[in-house]
């Protein structure tokens, strides 16, 4: 058995640094396209890989910033909620933000949300309240589309867990020692950074913007929903696009997964409780068989 692992080890590690070479090899230079992006191959997207961030939550021991997330509900109420809902947060999970029970009452009583039936049967509008969820800012998904050049915009609830970009061998590997969980929000972020002017030759369908980091084609319906200046912030923060989009990735990320928190407590206890299961269950080993012949 030792001599089957000794010989099948040196023919991994081989592997995986070859592996490892190729993709530096194939890797683009400053986020440019990919060699089999060059004219007559089949594109792959996004067409550059989103920009890795430094993130508050990233880590076994990750943790929210309150002071951000506020900043970031800021951005999508004054900026993404125009067009995005977020059907799956309710209103009362504000608190986890920082926000008192008052303040969380007076947010909810700016939405409107359709109540009913009534006593004769028809359906009502009412001021929301803090167990009713975001609404949505139109009727329906048809009325969604219309209003966005054909394209409904997506629900914001999940969005940055649904929009993680799978990273190829080796790094997929590597992410699972490093505990890379963080694909979804710097993917939000890169698209929110990464309008540019398309390269000469290509054309931009009508109604369409350019924007490599988008998953799905070089160019797509939403305009640059960010500019400097666009959202004042009550703590002083920069008011830049890169801040804005930071911020509301974060947001979008607690939205996602609001006990991360949690989890990752949870997960450290039971490591150490598996460690130390483990050391128990070697010493009564060795106590069993101390005395034994071999």
């Amino acid at each position: 058995m030792k001599t089957l692992v000794a010989s099948i080890l040196p023919l991994a590690v081989a592997a995986l640094l070859g592996s490892a070479a190729f993709a530096e090899e194939a890797a683009p230079a400053n986020g440019a396209a990919p060699a089999h992006h060059e004219e007559g191959a089949t594109p792959h997207y996004p067409l550059k890989e989103p920009k890795e961030q430094e993130w508050t939550f990233a880590g076994p021991f990750g943790h929210y910033d309150k002071a951000q997330l506020q900043r970031g509900l800021k951005v999508y109420t004054e900026v993404c909620s125009a067009c995005h809902s977020m059907s799956l947060v309710p209103f009362r999970m504000l608190d986890e933000l920082g926000y008192s029970e008052a303040q969380v009452k007076a947010f909810a009583a700016n939405y409107e949300v359709q109540d009913g039936p009534n006593a004769a049967g028809e359906m009502f509008s009412r001021k929301a309240v803090p167990s009713d969820h975001f609404p949505s800012p139109f009727p329906n998904a048809e009325a969604a589309a219309a209003s966005n050049n054909g394209a409904a915009p997506p629900d914001f609830s999940l969005i940055a867990k649904a929009r993680e970009v799978e990273r190829g061998f080796p790094r997929f590997v590597v992410d699972i020692f490093t505990q890379y969980q963080e694909s979804g929000p710097d993917y939000i972020y890169s698209l929110l950074t990464g309008y540019e002017e398309p390269p000469a030759g290509f054309q931009v369908p009508q109604g369409a913007h350019y924007n490599p980091y988008f998953h799905a084609a070089a160019a797509f319906a939403m305009p640059k929903p960010l500019s400097d200046g666009q959202v004042t912030y009550d703590d002083g923060a920069p008011a830049t696009v890169d801040q804005y989009a930071k911020d509301v990735s974060s947001f979008l990320m607690w939205a996602a997964e609001p006990h991360l928190e949690e989890r990752k407590r949870t997960g450290f206890m039971v490591m150490i409780f598996l460690a130390i299961f483990t050391v128990l269950i070697y010493l009564t080993k060795r106590s069993v068989y101390a005395n034994k012949e071999h």
